[in-house]
């Protein structure tokens, strides 16, 4: 649901509900279960709202101003992005009255706004949950949140990060059954984008995802069937030696406990091994 103040011409504001924990929004999740050992300064949990209905879930560092992850539900599409929809604040990270300017500047104090972005012309504005793993208009609409886009060089974000989205697109679509859950996040760095003389959003040094589907094809080509029931990716948001690097999850939590997380992190239970009682077979 959209707030009813109009901060700039192509800016709305949209309803979310912000608290210590994800009950409210625990389903965008495989088993319930938000990842552990992310690292973050207060991070503020996310149940991101539009039009009345929850639609993912959002780790948000307030005081670098970007999310650390978001976490959804993929559903099937035919990635056509939606062109026409605004970008929008989230007033609950704040806490603000609804009040025109008063609102704009508690916004600023703790995300990132559209301002932030106009002269650093080096990075772009991308989203963590992309409006093309989503299908229906308003789930689409709901990822034009300020609270979901981190900086990207516009190289990486247009032909390096894209594409891997519309590979992760297809695979999900043609071979996961059941429910895919994804979670797409970032490793800070000491690099800020500056306005007025002051540090306003972090720049990630390298963007992650997962997913986990354990009621998949399991006559899916070998090619793509050692990819699930989940796999994942990662790559240097830079110019140059930004290749994208397909992974296990496993593999993904070697290499981030590295020096971006804390070694008891996880994005899914159990590395998304599925139980045997949750094990799908093909009948022949």
């Amino acid at each position: 649901m959209f707030c009813a103040y109009i901060l700039s011409c192509s800016v709305s504001m949209v309803s979310s509900a912000v608290s210590n924990s994800f009950r409210d929004c625990s389903h965008f999740f495989y088993m319930q279960t938000p990842p552990a050992g992310i690292r973050g300064t207060s991070p503020k949990k996310i149940c991101q709202k539009f039009a009345d209905k929850l639609r993912y879930a959002t780790l948000y560092d307030s005081s670098r101003r970007l999310p650390l992850y978001s976490a959804y539900i993929f559903k099937k599409s035919d990635g056509k992005r939606r062109a026409d929809t605004p970008w929008m604040y989230e007033p609950q990270v704040e806490k603000a009255e609804e009040s025109g300017i008063h609102l704009k500047n508690c916004v600023k104090n703790t995300q990132a706004i559209l301002d932030d972005y106009t002269n650093a012309i080096q990075y772009e504005r991308g989203t963590l949950n992309p409006d093309e793993h989503q299908n229906e208009p308003d789930d689409k609409a709901s990822t034009y949140t300020l609270t979901n886009v981190v900086p990207m060089v516009p190289d990486f974000n247009d032909r390096i990060w894209t594409k891997q989205q519309h590979i992760v697109r297809k695979r999900l679509n043609n071979y996961c059954r059941g429910t895919a859950y994804v979670v797409t996040g970032i490793t800070k760095s000491g690099t800020m984008i500056r306005r007025e003389n002051m540090n306003r959003i972090a720049v990630p040094d390298y963007l992650w995802s997962a997913y986990c589907c354990v009621d998949y094809d399991h006559n899916t080509p070998y090619t793509e069937r050692y990819k699930f029931p989940s796999f994942a990716h990662y790559a240097l948001n830079g110019d140059e030696n930004n290749e994208v690097v397909e992974t296990s999850v496993p593999k993904l939590r070697e290499f981030l406990r590295k020096s971006f997380v804390n070694q008891n992190f996880q994005i899914f239970v159990g590395d998304c091994k599925p139980q045997p009682s949750m094990r799908t077979y093909q009948t022949k």
